[in-house]
């Protein structure tokens, strides 16, 4: 008897391989050996079984920790299967795609699972902020009350499906291989109702308005998306709910602009305020706070405000506030001032301009 190949080295991977790249390369292999594609082909057939035995040990943990550690042995006689290989036992997301293109259908079992649903909410800016939470009314189906989900009339119960009986599913042979298909009478629920609710018609849900609260975190900001788990909708006959998705807008703020964690606010400032400087009031997202102003402030100058920004929604980083002076040019002046103003220039020349000094050498330099 041969000694049997690593697992690793039948499915082309290494052995620090992720789960879904085990995943990725067994699917080609198996598709690339299935005795569908290749019948009578012995050693196709031979390949197809290695490779699937490759991946049963390796996309199982605690498996492929023992198969790391021990190599076969760790499975007695060499083998993980004493008494023969199982080929569907933890296959069904792989063999749900492969048999998809042999077959045109799925493997997959269970009962089928609810639609999800998106509710677009829309906040205000100071709302994103902070947090908040809002109740919401979403049109969706949800159990019968009637026949609390089963489809059946009062008083009767559901029959066992004369197709699959009470499988879910039906069999058939595909060469050596055994397919398992969702039955298509009961869809895969194993039951059917043969006196339906009058209420649901039989579906054993019925659409309404449902509200609930959703808790919205500080920090979202538009784009966000928040998941509650099993409130979408209701599946047919009993199975799993789907789930509901949050997208969140925000409106835009009339004082600040946001920048990830960061905003920005533009705030102006007198002639005299930017040449002898102050002390101005700033709006931030707790109230008003004092910040100076520098003597000789140009507008379109940036002051920063450190950890006055946003919360992260885990609440672990803050962002700052970035202030942008913009220095007003006064309008509708009296007599009194124009004379100030035409005195101030005269007397102050070009010496108390540096940055239209500056911009005039630069035009001499290019036009002389």
């Amino acid at each position: 008897m041969s000694a049997k190949k690593d697992y690793y080295e039948l499915l082309g991977v290494s052995r620090n391989a992720s789960e879904e790249e085990i995943k990725k390369a067994y699917r080609k292999l198996a598709l690339q050996y299935h005795p569908d594609r290749n019948p009578g082909d012995k050693q196709s057939e031979e390949k197809f079984k290695e490779v699937s035995e490759a991946y049963q040990i390796l996309s199982d943990a605690e498996k492929r920790a023992k198969y790391d550690q021990y190599g076969h042995a760790a499975f007695g006689d060499g083998s993980p299967f004493p008494g023969g290989f199982d080929f569907t036992a933890g296959f069904e997301d792989v063999f749900g795609d492969i048999f998809g293109e042999f077959f045109g259908g799925g493997a997959r079992r269970g009962r089928g699972r609810g639609d999800d649903l998106r509710y677009n909410l829309t906040l205000k800016f100071e709302e994103a902020v902070a947090g908040t939470e809002k109740k919401i009314k979403i049109p969706r189906h949800g159990p019968c009350e009637t026949c609390h989900g089963s489809g059946a009339k009062a008083g009767t119960a559901l029959q066992t499906c004369p197709t699959c009986r009470g499988r879910g599913q039906v069999s058939f042979q595909q060469g050596f291989f055994s397919v398992s298909r969702t039955c298509s009478q009961c869809h895969g629920q194993g039951t059917i109702v043969k006196d339906p609710c009058a209420n649901c018609g039989g579906s054993g849900r019925l659409r309404n308005l449902h509200t609930l609260s959703v808790k919205i975190p500080g920090g979202v900001d538009t784009g966000s998306r928040l998941k509650l788990r099993s409130e979408g909708e209701s599946a047919p006959a009993g199975g799993a709910p789907g789930d509901l998705y949050v997208a969140i807008q925000v409106e835009p703020h009339p004082i600040f602009i946001r920048e990830n964690l960061d905003i920005l606010c533009d705030v102006p400032i007198s002639i005299a305020q930017a040449a002898l400087g102050a002390e101005i009031d700033v709006p931030t997202l707790n109230g008003k706070v004092k910040m100076k102003i520098p003597a000789g402030t140009q507008s379109g100058k940036v002051f920063r405000m450190k950890g006055k920004g946003i919360n992260d929604v885990q609440g672990y980083h803050q962002g700052d506030q970035h202030v942008r002076v913009s220095v007003e040019t006064p309008t509708h002046l009296t007599a009194r001032q124009k004379e100030l103003l035409k005195e101030f220039a005269t007397a102050g020349g070009e010496d108390v301009n540096p940055m239209a000094k500056g911009f005039l050498d630069k035009m001499k330099d290019l036009f002389g």
